[in-house]
């Protein structure tokens, strides 16, 4: 199975990191062409563009502007040791052995609205570029019209290299925008995460998405293949539930805590 994640606007350039075997992103040279577009935005365009504060804005075009290549270790960090919000507090990177992460370079992306597909080990300069964002560039209106069909492909040659044909997203709406789902060689699985509230289950977006990071590690450090053990999922009081599920959306739900 290859699995994929959203990225998080949180980041991490300043924990010690173990020391790793990195790789360099693959979409490069999209990413670079997507740079330069950004540099000729203004602190006041940022803001209005990505509804962001004054200091956030300022940061960002400094961030453009300082952007370079080649990526090494001294101006750029492991992707998935970068990224901080609710989907990796879940996932945990830095608790994985050398196998897992080893096996998560291979079955794990994360989409990103600069680098399009990020494998863990990709060196990743800091950024915010979220993948919703209407900036026009000279493919299109946004991001979705500047990746087109690229990440899809991507994805596709990953699942190609690992002979799978299952694809489970755990990315949010916006992000999975990007992937082409009908020309996804193969099935997409999207599991879903309740939580009950007032004696009634929904999806609450804090712990759903550290619930896909969750299911993320639990399926990199099993080594689990088979979707068909997906339902075996039981981390953090999540259980698989039957009669809300189908074949590619399982439900998991949780009891109010």
């Amino acid at each position: 199975m290859l699995i994929v994640v959203s990225p998080a606007k949180t980041l991490d350039y300043e924990t010690p990191l173990p020391p790793l075997k990195t790789t360099q992103p693959r979409l490069l040279d999209d990413s670079e062409i997507l740079i330069e577009r950004a540099r000729q935005l203004s602190p006041a365009d940022v803001g209005s563009l990505m509804k962001v504060s004054d200091k956030i804005a300022h940061l960002n075009v400094e961030r453009f502007a300082q952007w370079q290549r080649p990526f090494n270790k001294k101006n750029a960090r492991p992707a998935a040791f970068a990224f901080k919000g609710d989907v990796y507090t879940g996932l945990e990177i830095e608790t994985f052995t050398d196998k897992q992460l080893e096996r998560a370079q291979s079955h794990f992306r994360m989409l990103s609205g600069l680098y399009g597909v990020l494998r863990p080990l990709d060196l990743m300069q800091p950024y915010r570029l979220e993948m919703g964002t209407k900036l026009e560039n000279a493919r299109g209106k946004d991001l979705y019209a500047f990746w087109g069909h690229t990440i899809t492909d991507q994805l596709n040659t990953d699942m190609k290299a690992l002979k799978t044909d299952v694809l489970v997203n755990l990315a949010s709406n916006e992000y999975f925008k990007s992937v082409k789902s009908k020309d996804i060689n193969g099935r997409i699985i999207e599991p879903v995460f309740q939580d009950e509230k007032n004696g009634k289950y929904k999806v609450i977006s804090f712990y759903a998405k550290k619930a896909r990071g969750l299911m993320a590690a639990w399926i990199l450090k099993k080594g689990i293949k088979d979707p068909a053990k997906l339902v075996n999922f039981d981390v953090a009081g999540y259980r698989y539930c039957e009669n809300e599920s189908t074949a590619d959306k399982p439900v998991f739900r949780r009891e109010e805590q």
